[in-house]
């Protein structure tokens, strides 16, 4: 069970994580992108952070959208899109909840992919932002299936997004700029994989700190 306070806390996390490794996702994006994810993130974020105080008061469904709405208005390039996709169908998926269950939560992070699919014409194993999520995702349901908690599963689905991340080493690009690079973009991760593991990262550490 996740509680409003939670995905506003979650949110602001994500938000500092975005900021705090600005450098370090736009280095990782240099390399094989644009070079400007991490500039783009922290800047979306920091628009959302803006805007929080206004929506705060409302369901968890209208907090996300506005959240989704704001980084598509705010985040250049792929980025802004993407992300913005994922939290509008998530806060679609959990219309008028004030709190989240667990099948709530699956079911935000599954539309959540489905919007990213949907939206980047990717799938798994194309260097994107699917390789940390999707793996994650599979690890927390494998987790829950196997009868631990939801915090204990977020601890699994943090490593699995990590682990992704590490995939994205080991494989070409297809999609974006990056795919230009062709063989080249072997050797380095991808920066849409590493700020959505850093997205695992928050929502793990909202979830010890609340014992659940």
């Amino acid at each position: 069970m996740a509680t409003k306070a939670e995905v506003l806390d979650f949110i602001r996390i994500y938000a500092d994580k975005m900021a705090e490794h600005r450098q370090e996702l736009t280095d990782y994006d240099q390399a094989i992108g644009d070079g400007d994810h991490g500039i783009n993130m922290s800047r979306g974020f920091k628009a959302v952070m803006e805007k929080l105080p206004t929506v705060e008061e409302k369901n968890i469904d209208d907090i996300l959208k506005a959240v989704g709405m704001t980084l598509v208005s705010t985040v250049g390039g792929a980025s802004g899109p993407l992300y913005g996709t994922a939290f509008m169908k998530a806060g679609a998926a959990v219309k008028g909840k004030e709190e989240l269950s667990n099948e709530d939560i699956l079911l935000a992070l599954d539309e959540a992919v489905g919007g990213i699919q949907f939206r980047g014409k990717a799938v798994e194993g194309e260097k994107t932002i699917l390789d940390s999520m999707i793996p994650a995702i599979n690890a927390i349901k494998a987790s829950l299936a196997d009868g631990q908690t939801m915090a204990e599963a977020l601890v699994a689905g943090e490593t699995a997004a990590w682990n992704g991340v590490e995939y994205t080493k080991t494989i070409i690009a297809t999609k974006g700029r990056a795919s230009y690079l062709g063989e080249r973009s072997i050797g380095h991760q991808d920066p849409g994989a590493t700020s959505m593991a850093y997205a695992f990262q928050a929502i793990n550490e909202v979830a010890q700190k609340a014992g659940n």
